[in-house]
């Protein structure tokens, strides 16, 4: 299990989750942040600090984002495990799912 990033995150990015995780396992896209499944340790430390409520520890994911626990881990295919959010730095890319979305005032 490990935690998840979902849909509220999209085009807000307050990285504040990014500052408090330990392990260095949150990464930047285009549109939104993502956790790495096998480098996140579930401490949690992220969730709290999230000021729209995006991350939701796997089980806890509400069903309309779904989703976003395959997002998350596929958002990697391409990079493999970077081994820290700070030796990949921030990535031009998102999830194919991701970079369609209309882009919503916030």
């Amino acid at each position: 299990m490990t935690y998840v990033i979902a849909e509220p995150c999209v085009d807000v990015m307050d990285k504040s989750c990014i500052e408090e995780c330990p392990v260095d396992c949150i990464y930047e896209g285009a549109r939104m942040l993502y956790i790495h499944p096998d480098e996140c340790v579930d401490c949690g430390a992220c969730e709290p600090v999230c000021p729209v409520e995006a991350i939701y520890y796997e089980d806890d994911l509400p069903e309309q984002w779904s989703t976003y626990t395959q997002i998350n881990a596929e958002f990697f295919d391409s990079y493999g495990s970077p081994g820290g959010a700070a030796r990949l730095g921030p990535t031009s890319n998102d999830h194919p799912i991701i970079a369609p979305l209309p882009v919503e005032p916030r």
